[in-house]
């Protein structure tokens, strides 16, 4: 829960670092892509005034895995999600959450993370738009974060799906749905 002392931002980048080798993960490629190089703009903006950057990521069922070695299978590996990997590589000082559901805060130190940060507000990215954004969203609402998710930084497998989860964030969960470009202009006033 958001502490009433919280002031400060945080940027979610949400399963960007996959292999998309999945059915339909050829559907969601090119509007994955497409977020990916608004994701990677608004994350260099973002850096420059300080405000944390947080990879929550699926563990694909690999209990044994690591945030660091899925990296680097999808940035080594010949698979369909290296092009984003490769423009969204974590740096040393981004944060990670490795997440076994939908939900970013469902069984994750996530909340904790965000707690320690000081955050009060997530900037939402990633994909897909109707599946793990749409789940973190909801959790975030339910734990009074405010939110601001990019219609140009997330992605589904089609057009109107990706439309419809952007349509129901911004209505059901208050999200502001603008566009990265003034997602950042918004960050920037209040840092």
């Amino acid at each position: 829960m958001v502490s009433s002392q919280s002031q400060g931002y945080a940027l979610l980048i949400i399963d960007m670092i996959n292999d998309l080798e999945f059915d339909d993960g050829n559907l969601l490629f090119p509007h994955a892509l497409e977020a990916a190089k608004h994701i990677s703009a608004l994350k260099k903006r973002l850096k420059t005034i300080d405000i944390p950057v947080i990879y929550v990521n699926d563990n694909y069922g690999r209990w044994q895995s690591d945030f660091r070695s899925i990296v680097d299978y999808c940035m080594e590996s010949d698979v369909r999600g290296r092009p984003i990997a490769n423009l969204l590589k974590p740096d040393a000082d981004d944060y990670f959450v490795l997440k076994p559901q939908f939900s970013g805060f469902f069984a994750t130190p996530l909340e904790l993370l965000l707690e320690h940060l000081n955050v009060d507000t997530l900037i939402i990215t990633g994909v897909a738009g109707n599946m793990c954004v749409q789940f973190t969203a909801n959790d975030a609402y339910m734990r009074h974060f405010k939110l601001m998710i990019p219609a140009d930084c997330i992605a589904s497998n089609t057009v109107e799906a990706n439309q419809e989860a952007v349509h129901l964030m911004k209505d059901v969960l208050k999200a502001d749905t603008s566009l990265s470009k003034d997602i950042l202009n918004q960050a920037n006033e209040k840092n």
